[in-house]
């Protein structure tokens, strides 16, 4: 089996529409650190599991200086971002998403 990890930081705002007051109900923002895994029991064409790029190009294009509100049709959390993140990357299985420190979210497929 093969395996890459991409490390990618991006800035972006959200807000949370949650079932208890909170104050992360208003808008905010952070410097989100996303760890996206992939892994493949065989290389593709260009003797890679996933380009780099191709990895970086998806989180950044889709989260970076954006209002995740307006990408996401889920509650902008943590948790929804590294499940889209997974969905969107080629042979992506596990994605965690720091959105401070301390305060991390694990997306992995079974």
């Amino acid at each position: 089996m093969y395996y890459v990890q991409k490390t990618i930081e991006i800035s972006a705002a959200h807000n949370l529409m949650l079932s208890y007051e909170s104050k992360c109900e208003n808008l905010h923002g952070h410097n989100w650190i996303i760890v996206v895994y992939c892994k493949s029991e065989t290389l593709d064409q260009d003797g890679m599991v996933t380009d780099f790029t191709h990895i970086k190009r998806v989180v950044k294009d889709t989260f970076d200086h954006k209002y995740i509100n307006d990408v996401l049709d889920v509650n902008p959390s943590a948790e929804n971002m590294a499940r889209w993140i997974c969905d969107h990357v080629k042979n992506c299985y596990k994605v965690s998403v720091q959105e401070s420190e301390g305060n991390v979210a694990i997306y992995e497929r079974d």
